[in-house]
């Protein structure tokens, strides 16, 4: 599904409306009838029948403008609340409000006296409330009577429902801009926003709808966009098939490098999601004095010890062995549970110089090339890279908060500036390709914020490219399932409860669900 932002659903109005000849207004009607059907449903289904309609002076009020014309031809009791003057109306909003003003529909300006006790009143006893303050073009911070409003809205704990997006939320970024609707639902028009999907907007917009107004294909594909949500039909259409007369060798041979003392369980976890992920061969490449743990832990791995000093974390010494071992593999993951030691940075270097499949870069190896930056100069385009904010930022020299506030341009920029596959991480994880591409996955819950999940999609990516697909596609169903095994297991366990080994038992009924 194509994602917009802000200012390029703007164009794609202004394209609309000045080059195709759609007039603006034909577009706000359409956009009504869609908020209005969502607003008769739910008071369908609840036996409502009163409507408070909240506008600001923009299009968006217009739009509100528009719904309650409707909303009282059904028969609904609306009333309307204007933020403004209706001297400030301007435009196709002003049409649809001349037309309220002509039907008798009440609306409140802000200059009344009372307002605020008024606009009280009503939200005490409406079944709906429609959010029409603020569009996506709002700038600055939201304060005064705006802010106020916003705050009596919220706590009148009605159901709210949002006419393209939450009013006080970046429509790009999805920052809150000083204080936000929170919506029970959100009518977003066209095309979705990243700023609905991006935390902390995603919380703000409710269940989400994409409503289509009307927009024409052919401005769609002339704006350009180039961002786009995983959905599960595009994984279906690049799973591995697996044939009938294969073997082991036909799905991937696959090394991980990893372990150190007291992190060997995200080399087990790894290695078994490569393997519930379809993976033919896995060697676990490992210190040599904690092959035992491996051992007892891990059946269908091979196991490759690797010289350690017997210190428990892999030593200078192990290049050549490793060297031979990555010869004869289709590709190659480092750095789960590896302790940044000394010698990590060299035996990275050495692996990225010398294997021309692709490799996944995961935890401590990401630390290693932060701290040798250039290294960044031996990254191949077959290179995945799969930092949390605290790795990105180091990476990029930027702060965590920086990274947070703009996760999908950050990725962007990286990918493209160091030509690599890079996923960041977190809720609603960005996977951005060295051509400029960006994707945010769906799937997903919170229940997988714990200890080596990571771990899980790291080995995944590893599986699918062990398979044959590209960096890019790796990446793609990479995330999409790691989420999508997520969400099952907290369906089984709570979100609480469930823990980086549950994702991994799920991975199976994940891959069934996709690949049948």
């Amino acid at each position: 599904m194509l994602v917009a932002t802000s200012e390029q659903m703007s164009e794609i109005d202004r394209m609309s409306i000045e080059e195709i000849g759609i007039p603006g207004v034909v577009l706000m009607e359409n956009a009504a009838l869609q908020v209005v059907s969502h607003v008769a449903d739910y008071l369908d289904k609840t036996g409502g029948s009163r409507v408070v309609v909240v506008c600001g002076k923009g299009n968006n009020g217009g739009d509100g403008f528009a719904a309650a014309r409707h909303l009282h031809n059904m028969g609904v009791d609306v009333c309307v609340f204007l933020l403004s003057s209706f001297e400030s109306i301007y435009k196709d909003a002003r049409i649809n409000l001349h037309i309220l003003h002509k039907m008798g529909v009440p609306v409140k300006e802000i200059s009344e006296k009372n307002f605020e006790e008024q606009l009280k009143q009503k939200l005490d006893r409406v079944d709906v409330v429609v959010d029409a303050i603020f569009g996506t073009g709002l700038a600055g911070i939201v304060k005064d009577e705006a802010l106020k409003v916003i705050d009596m809205i919220n706590r009148s704990c009605k159901y709210v429902l949002a006419v393209d997006i939450p009013s006080g939320v970046n429509g790009t970024t999805g920052h809150i801009c000083g204080a936000c609707v929170m919506a029970d639902m959100t009518v977003t028009f066209g095309l979705v926003k990243t700023g609905l999907l991006v935390h902390p907007g995603s919380e703000a917009a409710g269940e989400l709808i994409v409503a289509d107004i009307g927009f024409p294909v052919s401005v769609l594909k002339k704006a350009g966009i180039n961002i786009y949500t995983i959905e599960k039909d595009y994984v279906e259409g690049i799973f591995p098939v697996r044939a009938l007369n294969s073997s082991k060798g036909s799905y991937g041979k696959i090394a991980l490098i990893t372990g150190s003392t007291g992190m060997t369980g995200s080399g087990c976890l790894c290695s078994n999601a490569a393997l519930r992920t379809g993976a033919g061969l896995i060697y676990t490449c490992v210190p040599a004095s904690l092959i035992p743990i491996y051992g007892a832990v891990l059946t269908e791995p091979i196991l490759v010890p690797l010289e350690d000093g017997g210190r428990g974390e892999l030593s200078e010494d192990c290049i050549g062995k490793l060297k031979s071992c990555l010869a004869g593999m289709d590709a190659a993951a480092i750095g789960p549970g590896l302790a940044l030691g000394e010698d990590i940075g060299k035996i990275l270097s050495a692996v990225i110089n010398s294997v021309n499949f692709p490799v996944v870069l995961d935890a401590d190896a990401l630390n290693a090339l932060s701290g040798n930056k250039e290294m960044f100069g031996m990254l191949k385009s077959n290179a995945v890279l799969t930092p949390h904010p605290g790795e990105m930022a180091r990476l990029t020299g930027l702060s965590i908060e920086d990274i947070q506030r703009d996760r999908i341009n950050v990725a962007r920029e990286f990918a493209v500036k160091r030509q690599v596959v890079i996923v960041l991480k977190g809720f609603r994880t960005v996977v951005a390709s060295p051509d400029g591409t960006v994707y945010i996955n769906i799937t997903g819950n919170p229940g997988m914020a714990t200890a080596g999940s990571g771990d899980v999609l790291a080995g995944i990516i590893l599986s699918f490219l062990g398979q044959g697909l590209t960096p890019i596609e790796a990446a793609l169903a990479g995330v999409y399932i790691h989420g999508f095994a997520g969400d099952i297991a907290a369906g089984k366990k709570g979100e609480h409860g469930m823990c980086a080994g549950d994702i991994v038992s799920c991975l199976p009924d994940a891959v069934n669900s996709v690949y049948n």
